[in-house]
């Protein structure tokens, strides 16, 4: 019995990918010479909304990351950005000839136009963002 609850609580709580975007993930470290690779996700300051999302592949595990797995996919989150991102889902959207990540997060109380940078509730934002930090969108 233990065990279902903590699975409910693992994927309420956790960060999980859409198929496309585990297809897509695994194509991408599919390309690299390395060895085990997870798909970092981060939150840092910056954004139209202050703070952005950013995603790189990354063989370096450190001991307080939060790691997940989603699909066949190993997803590592420092404890910082993952106060952010608990219980988000990571798509892959493709449009036209090109394609993205989007993330879904429910912790989210603002966005911006482009779907890279958002703001929560407590506020929490960077002094370095706002519509002319480069991301393209407009209000």
């Amino acid at each position: 019995m233990a065990t279902l609850i903590e699975e409910v609580e693992t994927q309420t709580t956790g960060v999980t990918l859409t198929q496309a975007a585990a297809d897509t993930v695994k194509e991408l470290i599919a390309q690299q010479e390395q060895g085990d690779l997870a798909l970092r996700v981060y939150v840092a300051g910056g954004g139209c909304s202050g703070l952005q999302y950013g995603m790189a592949l990354d063989e370096n595990i450190e001991q307080d990351d939060q790691i997940f797995e989603s699909l066949g996919v190993r997803i590592a989150i420092d404890p910082m950005s993952y106060r952010y991102l608990q219980g988000s889902s990571i798509d892959y959207i493709t449009s036209g000839v090109s394609g993205g990540f989007k993330v879904n997060n429910p912790n989210a109380t603002g966005g911006c136009g482009c779907g890279s940078s958002f703001s929560t509730e407590d506020g929490a934002e960077s002094s370095g963002g706002g519509c002319g930090s480069g991301c393209g969108c407009h209000h």
